[in-house]
């Protein structure tokens, strides 16, 4: 993998780059459409190309148990396995194993976990994520690390920042293959000290690139920008930052302006199934009444498959008669929508003047009209 800062904002730390990878090169900051198990649900890759999508996360934890990682591998990889040309980034599991597998037990040997499958009993540490990840044969592949809970006390996450530490040197000697980059994941909760130690120790091993973890588990949108202040100051400018998880639409402006590179989040698909659909001047709700006779698309600005073809109206009927089809073009256009808000600040960053264009994105939302 290689990177390059091609434009800095010169009102705040916002940048835009390359990241070029054997599958393909995308522009940063990028939003990575989340295909947890090898899919992003209810679209094909020709939909994500046609979002203008180029790179997915898939989910090791969920592809590990099913359908198997050695399987993928003798298919091919996880590339030819979905028929995705483009890049793949692969999660460690960590935060799966934190936030779905039962009675899980946490040593410094790794995770041992019921599958919240079927019960059967597993164990994943430092080395079996990296061999799961390069069974799958992403692009970009991340090192196991342990999710801090929130709330937590000081002593409990010093506690998970060295075990993070500790898994990532072990990730980083396990690993065998040289065509896949691997990221390092910055733990510590709240805490500036620990944020700033484990951000030194990983950056002391010289990873590819850097998460910042432990975010989105329920702090505040204040909080979670202090961290990301904090931890941006402890990294190499050299190095892409990828925000892990993350999030709303103000949620990545915010980030980027802050420095942030990377972003994933299963909000724009979810939402889309839920009938929450996203547009310029915020969220909008397709089952809403008022949206029985509306012959307009869901927003007049998109350009995407769904807002060129279809009313809101239409999209109502199929949200409410409960027709799979309203799940694909829905999340066409939330994905869509991710896909060109990255896109308008990375030409905002080239021209910069970013500080304008988050006053136009703010404004528009408070502007509402429907």
């Amino acid at each position: 993998m290689e990177f390059k800062v091609t434009h800095r904002a010169g009102d705040c730390r916002a940048r835009a780059g390359i990241i070029k990878t054997p599958h393909g090169s995308f522009e940063t900051p990028v939003f990575m459409p989340v295909g947890t198990q090898g899919s992003v649900k209810a679209l094909s890759p020709e939909d994500l190309t046609d979002a203008d999508a180029s790179i997915i996360l898939a989910n090791t934890y969920h592809l590990y148990l099913r359908p198997g990682a050695h399987l993928i591998r003798r298919l091919g990889g996880l590339h030819r396995f979905m028929n995705w040309k483009g890049a793949i980034l692969t999660d460690s599991g960590g935060f799966q194993v934190y936030s779905l597998a039962r009675l899980r037990e946490i040593s410094e040997r790794g995770v041992v976990f019921r599958s919240h499958i079927d019960g059967s009993k597993h164990l994943i540490g430092p080395e079996e994520a990296i061999d799961i990840q390069e069974a799958l044969g992403a692009d970009i592949i991340m090192a196991f690390d342990e999710c801090t809970p929130y709330p937590a006390d000081y002593d409990y996450v010093l506690k998970s920042v060295g075990l993070t530490s500790l898994w990532a040197r072990r990730c980083m000697d396990h690993r065998k293959r040289e065509d896949q980059a691997l990221f390092g994941i910055v733990q510590g909760g709240m805490y500036k000290d620990l944020r700033e130690k484990s951000a030194s120790e990983l950056v002391a091993m010289n990873f590819d690139g850097y998460a910042l973890g432990g975010l989105s588990v329920g702090e505040d949108a204040v909080t979670r920008q202090r961290v990301i202040d904090d931890v941006i100051d402890f990294l190499p400018a050299t190095a892409p930052v990828y925000l892990m998880g993350v999030g709303k639409p103000e949620d990545l402006v915010e980030a980027v302006r802050r420095g942030v590179d990377m972003f994933d989040c299963v909000m724009p698909t979810r939402n889309a199934r839920n009938g929450a659909l996203f547009t310029t001047t915020g969220r909008l709700n397709i089952k809403n009444a008022r949206y029985a006779e509306d012959d307009r698309p869901i927003d007049e600005r998109c350009n995407c498959y769904t807002c060129a073809n279809y009313s809101r109206a239409y999209l109502r009927h199929l949200f409410m008669a409960r027709e799979i089809l309203a799940y694909r073009l829905n999340s066409i256009h939330n994905i869509s929508y991710y896909c060109s808000l990255m896109s308008r600040m990375r030409s905002a960053i080239k021209d910069n003047n970013f500080d304008h264009f988050c006053s136009e994105f703010y404004t528009l939302k408070q502007n509402r009209i429907d």
